[in-house]
């Protein structure tokens, strides 16, 4: 049997044989289409199962650090001693094996000790709405964005979501300075994976300062999508849809200028309107 190490990763898309049909038109067309990748990625924390959440096998280093960091498991990217991507074909998936400092892994082992159970939602198991909603501190608002800068930010990571162009099945979360300069784009099947990829990334990376730029994201902004934006010290989180009401509230309170329905050179500000000019 091959060394897990020498196993690899599944491609982030497949080609499959599809049938095209139209309303009023006779006849089916078989055609080559491709679909982007979907499988289980297990998150590992010093050898013990965390989580297992349904993923794009692309960029999992960059996930390993942001779903750490946006989870609380991690303060910091110097927490992390080494991540291994270890591809299990047997099974269809992929073990992410994280090797954090001791600190990060007693307090992770306390906060296990308060969960019931684990689930595959996004919430990842938490039973109570502490764990839902945590304590996380307002960020700092930084230096005003213009409105402008929103739409150059937004077409810049449209026209950087390759996998999307070609699957139409994937979102993205962009993160641009506040003049609209994009500087990294990550993409995945779930939008809070893209978001926390593109967190990782970030947190990985020392000449992109965090505070200084926002993020965009491809989908709707849920409260999630917030709060792991206030995590990471994003005060601007800018979606292409609506947000829901709890997200609202919580940008409200955690000091992130909120925008979205972003549509034709137009869009609606939820939250700190102050913050863009």
């Amino acid at each position: 049997m091959a060394d897990a190490n020498d196993r690899q990763t599944p491609p982030r898309s497949q080609p499959r044989t599809v049938v095209r049909v139209a309303a009023g038109q006779d006849g089916r067309l078989h055609e080559r289409d491709i679909q982007a990748s979907e499988v289980p990625v297990a998150l590992e924390y010093n050898g013990i199962s965390h989580a297992t959440m349904l993923a794009t096998p692309a960029d999992l280093e960059d996930f390993a650090y942001g779903f750490s960091f946006t989870e609380g498991i991690i303060a910091s990217a110097q927490d992390v001693r080494g991540v291994e991507v270890q591809p299990v074909p047997e099974h269809g998936g992929i073990v992410v094996a994280i090797e954090i400092s001791s600190a990060c892994e007693y307090r992770l082992k306390q906060r296990r000790r308060a969960l019931t159970g684990r689930t595959g939602c996004g919430l990842c198991g938490v039973d109570s709405l502490p764990e839902v909603v945590r304590d996380i501190a307002p960020v700092a608002a930084g230096a005003p964005v213009k409105v402008p800068a929103l739409f150059q930010a937004q077409q810049a990571m449209r026209a950087r979501q390759w996998l999307f162009e070609e699957t139409g099945a994937t979102h993205a979360a962009g993160w641009a300075t506040r003049d609209g300069r994009l500087h990294l784009v990550r993409e995945d099947v779930g939008r809070h994976n893209a978001l926390d990829k593109l967190i990782g990334a970030l947190i990985r990376r020392e000449d992109l300062p965090v505070r200084e730029g926002m993020a965009l994201v491809s989908s709707r902004a849920s409260f999630e999508m917030v709060q792991k934006s206030a995590a990471a010290g994003i005060d601007v989180l800018v979606a292409l849809s609506a947000p829901t009401a709890l997200a609202i509230d919580l940008a409200v309170r955690l000091n992130v200028g909120l925008a979205g329905f972003m549509r034709e050179q137009r869009c609606t500000l939820y939250a700190h309107a102050n913050r863009f000019v």
